[in-house]
């Protein structure tokens, strides 16, 4: 579903939050990126706001509450906006709770197991596609419909 109301502004700010998810999904994709070093292209271009995101302390936490209290809860901004950080936000959850699965399942299997490495290429490879879908679509000034997670960001945001 396109959204004309949207300018250039708007479409670049809801596609750059769509950064946060591939910083976020890092961790799963490390044995992935050892393995196939082409693939580190993805992260070239970002590779300032890693360090200063892994090098300051409690940056998750902080650019979280930033951007639920500034954007999502501020109905001063655009819509439009709002549902595409919302959809960040929600996917991070995501995110932290298939790393404390992942941390249950490692302890589990005993570390480096085909299960986890295969399930850590998955979350990784799904953030990775889910994300570069999201800043697509919200360049082209659409919405990035995921299936359960955008009908959850819809009923957040309304």
């Amino acid at each position: 579903m396109a959204n004309p109301e949207t300018d250039a502004k708007g479409r670049f700010f809801a596609a750059l939050v769509y950064i946060l998810p591939l910083i976020y999904a890092l961790p799963f994709g490390l044995l992935l990126l050892k393995q196939f070093p082409f693939l580190g292209i993805i992260y070239t271009p970002i590779a300032p706001l890693l360090t200063i995101y892994y090098t300051l302390p409690f940056a998750g936490l902080i650019i979280f509450f930033a951007l639920w209290f500034a954007v999502v809860r501020n109905s001063n901004i655009d819509y439009f906006i709002r549902f595409n950080t919302m959809q960040v936000i929600m996917l991070d959850i995501i995110l932290i709770v298939c790393s404390l699965i992942m941390n249950i399942l490692s302890s589990g299997f005993g570390g480096q197991s085909l299960i986890t490495e295969t399930l850590n290429n998955t979350i990784f490879i799904g953030t990775v596609v889910i994300s570069f879908y999201g800043i697509i679509q919200s360049a082209r000034g659409s919405y990035a419909e995921i299936p359960a997670l955008s009908e959850a960001v819809s009923s957040q945001i309304r």
